[in-house]
């Protein structure tokens, strides 16, 4: 797509330019990536204000540089950060930007003393990540299907006596074997008393009757996460754990609701906590409502209380609550969408499709 990363790369110059750089230097390995093509794990990106951008990387990734990027001046050198602050000095580029969110104080002295001039950047990269082109959405909504499928598939192997590490183990097989390139984070299963713990690590506790189980999954396909939370049931389920489930899913439908185009996502995250703190347990929900998702598993907009910022159409985000209970257990769903404008029962494109009813085993 050398169209696409060129539009990309000259967005971002002129968003340096408009910040009074001479160009930026991306460091970031996923907003290197987003701007050219390259998945390595040592390249880096010179984007003069005006001129053609250098790509830098090492032997290793330089044949798939070459492939990838024919629209690209590839630069091959071990040391990508000097070597492209060489090339900035030789055009007389100064200021150049960095990302100072993601370079270490270390790297940037190095530069610095070889007599490159740095000035923050920002995260211009990561704000034109926010919002997905059609063909990302596409690889996106391909990782939620293989996650779909692959959680539905592994869902008929939970049984009393069953490990939450043998279930991951389980579930991430399924997704390798329907395509995944990789898992897009460590599966989490979190059974009983474990479930108190939003990222609880697999175990060797055997489930039993009478457990919730929190599986929080994910497959990366062509670099994109997707991310899903199910809570399932061995046995019908206690009072306490059906009225907790019941909440959850109240708020989290409120929360999907609330995603919509132009919505605060302040309030998207009050959509759901306030139904959770109306019936008492405000105390037991400590994490944000959803993120965005994309390249990273992680990434803006993040969407809690006291954040700022709007929704854009085009923006796929997550929507999960959750109630956890100390020494007890808990409760959270999670699914993927993606912001869209116009009414509908969901105003968003949910791309992850199991259902949200709770199953019992």
């Amino acid at each position: 797509m050398p169209d696409i990363h060129a539009a990309r790369r000259a967005q971002l110059q002129e968003q340096a330019a408009a910040l009074g750089a001479d160009g930026a230097l991306i460091t970031s390995p996923v907003n290197v990536r987003y701007l050219t093509g390259l998945a390595s794990s040592n390249a880096a990106l010179l984007l003069p204000a005006a001129g053609a951008a250098l790509l830098a990387t090492d032997s290793r990734y330089a044949p798939a540089a070459q492939r990838d990027c024919p629209d690209l001046e590839v630069v091959v050198d071990r040391f990508v950060e000097p070597a492209l602050a060489a090339a900035a000095a030789a055009h007389g580029l100064a200021p150049v930007g960095f990302e100072e969110h993601e370079m270490t104080v270390e790297r940037h002295q190095a530069l610095a003393a070889g007599g490159l001039t740095l000035v923050p950047l920002g995260r211009l990269a990561e704000g034109l990540r926010m919002v997905k082109d059609d063909a990302e959405i596409a690889l996106l909504a391909r990782a939620c299907q293989i996650t779909s499928e692959s959680f539905e598939a592994a869902l008929t192997s939970i049984r009393p006596g069953m490990t939450e590490r043998e279930l991951a183990i389980a579930l991430e097989r399924e997704m390798i074997e329907r395509g995944a390139e990789k898992l897009a984070f460590d599966t989490i299963v979190a059974s009983g008393p474990n479930g108190d713990t939003p990222h609880h690590v697999p175990a060797s506790r055997p489930f039993a009757a009478g457990d919730l189980i929190t599986i929080d999954c994910g497959a990366r396909y062509a670099g994109y996460h997707a991310d899903m939370t199910r809570t399932v049931a061995i046995g019908e389920p206690a009072g306490w754990q059906r009225e907790i489930y019941d909440l959850v899913a109240a708020a989290q439908r409120a929360g999907l609701a609330a995603v919509t185009a132009g919505a605060g996502v302040a309030a998207v995250d009050a959509a759901s906590r306030d139904l959770i703190a109306a019936a008492g347990h405000g105390g037991h929900f400590g994490h944000g409502v959803g993120h965005g998702v994309g390249l990273e598993i992680h990434e803006a907009p993040m969407i809690g209380h006291g954040r700022t910022g709007r929704l854009s159409a085009g923006v796929p985000v997550t929507v999960e609550p959750g109630i956890y209970l100390p020494g007890k257990g808990g409760v959270r769903i999670e699914d993927t969408l993606v912001v869209r404008a116009g009414a509908g029962p969901v105003p968003g494109e949910l791309l992850t499709t199991v259902t949200r009813e709770l199953l019992v085993l």
